[in-house]
């Protein structure tokens, strides 16, 4: 055990709960400024949108990225699947949504250094609780939605929602909420310096979603703006979900004053975003997705999109990560078995747990939910989606989830090289 972890141990034994949470809270604040101040505090200097939420935040962030592009803006993006910096771009393999303090603040040099007009992050629950991003000043906020995730960190629901909300009690000069979120009421009583704005279907949506359209390939939506402006939205982005996305990221662009026709225009400019509901091969006669749903919420809606969409089965490639929130396991086995045709459990990632109590976990969902008949375990994931390749047939859909556009997964500790994508190309080749 190291010198720092004895005297933190010590100062936890000596001190009590309350009391310990405030010296770590200080100990992180001043830790964050210290590095910032070594950086030259470079996000004083930056006009930062901040998305938070359970769902949807790295794609709402790329439409975003997008439309400020299209209005003749210079950007700087980093999400958990795409890091940019203006138009050099680049996947991010850190695994994470929100790096090391060090690594955010040369994040942030860099931006400034690029002289970018505005800078868009993803920001977690985890990355708001530890105060990563204390030193950098918010001028918008953005919240998706908030579903169950993260339990095994934050306990509970009240105590994500309050992680959640330290983004939104600094009073950003904008805010932007899911206003047919079952949160929003909590998100709702922090006020904006300037201007809030809400999003939704719901009749008293600021910017409300009308008339929406679900295509194969993807999403029509007519958003109507304080009863009077009207955006046709189209996206090669399918699923109701992401017609929430990208209603979002049109909302956060027009309290910025973006003209309504490079809203229209960004919005149609993102062709996909990496581990996203990506199709990752094209012409088998059936469909091979990837995406990253690992949440009950994200599984439920990916299903659902896919079913819609669908002539023929879904078949289902999942898992559940280790390390995590345990209580989700059996909600996500349920929702499979309740939505798709085919389910082949397999692992995902199993981090420093038993990879089979993780499939065990899983199944008790399944089993509740009367999934067992369609339910075939294969815990080695190669193995897996190569048997949901052998069994597609004409005008199926493959969804393999949990893991998007990750290139590694961590199995008992160990880092192995890993992309889902990547392995459906290579089984097909091989094939």
């Amino acid at each position: 055990m190291s010198i720092k972890q004895k005297l933190v141990n010590g100062v936890r034994t000596a001190l009590p709960s309350s009391a310990v949470r405030k010296v770590e809270e200080t100990y992180r604040r001043s830790r964050v400024k210290l590095v910032s101040a070594r950086y030259g505090n470079p996000a004083r200097h930056l006009r930062v949108i901040a998305v938070t939420g359970t769902n949807g935040k790295t794609t709402t962030v790329n439409y975003i990225n997008e439309i400020l592009k299209e209005a003749g803006l210079k950007t700087a993006m980093f999400s958990t699947a795409v890091i940019e910096i203006a138009g050099k771009r680049q996947v991010n393999d850190m695994n994470v949504t929100v790096a090391t303090t060090q690594h955010m603040q040369g994040f942030f040099r860099d931006a400034r250094r690029a002289h970018v007009d505005y800078v868009v992050l993803e920001i977690t629950s985890h990355a708001l609780h530890q105060h990563k991003l204390a030193t950098v000043p918010i001028e918008v906020a953005v919240m998706t939605n908030l579903t169950q995730d993260h339990l095994d960190y934050h306990k509970t629901m009240e105590q994500y929602a309050a992680a959640k909300a330290k983004l939104f009690a600094t009073e950003p000069k904008f805010i932007v909420l899911n206003r047919d979120d079952s949160w929003f009421d909590f998100f709702d009583q922090y006020p904006a310096g300037a201007q809030k704005i809400t999003y939704g279907e719901h009749e008293e949506a600021e910017a409300r979603i009308n008339h929406v359209k679900l295509y194969k390939k993807g999403s029509e939506a007519t958003v109507v703006i304080d009863h009077q402006t009207k955006l046709e939205l189209a996206t090669a982005m399918p699923g109701k979900f992401n017609v929430y996305n990208m209603t979002a990221a049109a909302a956060v662009a027009y309290v910025l004053g973006i003209e309504l026709k490079d809203i229209v225009e960004g919005v149609a400019n993102l062709e996909g975003v990496p581990g996203r509901f990506e199709r990752v091969v094209e012409g088998l006669g059936y469909d091979v997705i990837v995406d990253y749903a690992h949440t009950p919420d994200a599984l439920e809606k990916l299903l659902e999109a896919a079913k819609s969409v669908t002539k023929n089965r879904v078949i289902l490639v999942f898992g559940a990560t280790g390390d995590r929130d345990k209580g989700k396991r059996p909600i996500m086995g349920e929702i499979a078995a309740r939505l798709a045709n085919r389910i082949i459990l397999t692992d995902e990632e199993s981090y420093n747990e038993d990879p089979q109590a993780i499939r065990e976990q899983v199944y008790q969902g399944i089993e509740a939910a009367h999934g067992a008949a369609k339910t075939t375990e294969i815990a080695d994931r190669r193995e897996a989606i190569e048997k949901a390749l052998s069994i597609a047939t004409k005008g199926d859909t493959i969804l393999i989830t949990g893991m998007g556009h990750e290139q590694y997964r961590i199995v008992n500790g160990e880092r192995l090289p890993w992309n889902d994508g990547d392995v459906v190309r290579q089984i097909l080749v091989k094939g």
